[in-house]
């Protein structure tokens, strides 16, 4: 097969995805164990050999990516031509899907607000915030102001009591 390092494992399908797979496609067939890792064996070594035509096609183009284009004219070098135009299908397909989940993704799309008009509400939000916390602080020192004046109050009706009582008490030790 594609590997002789003895480290098949890094190189191989998940054999659950395999597994899903052939019950996905073939519901009402039984597959053997050997079978089934027939196909894992199989799928491995194709996805190698189209991965690596593709990467010298793409080194052949002087690119540094491997394309969807890239993909294509391999299987098309390799003998798989017939298979092109599904896979084409494929890859609108994964193109929408992607396409669809960027923009489920993004949160200023999903509110349907220019992100002006959602720069605009923050910018009126955070004004009525400072409003309030202005009004706040000032509703905090008019009153400590009353509690001063009310404390004034109080030490003024607690020294005019006291002087009051002690007038009294000279016109008590008077008689």
């Amino acid at each position: 097969m594609a590997s002789s390092s003895g480290n098949d494992d890094d190189l191989t399908i998940p054999r659950a995805a395999i597994n899903k797979m052939i019950k996905e496609t073939l519901p009402s067939v039984r597959v053997a164990n050997d079978a089934r890792e027939l196909v894992v064996n199989c799928c491995t070594e194709f996805i190698h050999l189209i991965s690596s035509e593709a990467n010298e096609i793409c080194n052949k183009s002087e690119k540094k990516t491997i394309s969807p284009e890239h993909v294509i004219q391999a299987l098309e070098s390799l003998g798989f031509g017939s298979y092109i135009s599904e896979v084409k299908e494929v890859l609108q397909e994964c193109k929408t899907v992607a396409l669809k989940r960027r923009q489920a993704n993004s949160r200023l799309e999903n509110l349907g607000i220019p992100e002006e008009e959602l720069l605009r509400q923050q910018q009126e939000l955070f004004a009525k915030a400072r409003q309030q916390q202005a009004e706040l602080a000032q509703q905090e020192w008019l009153q400590m102001q009353q509690a001063a004046q009310q404390a004034q109050l109080a030490a003024a009706s607690a020294s005019a009591t006291n002087q009051a009582g002690s007038s009294q008490d000279e016109e008590d030790d008077d008689i």
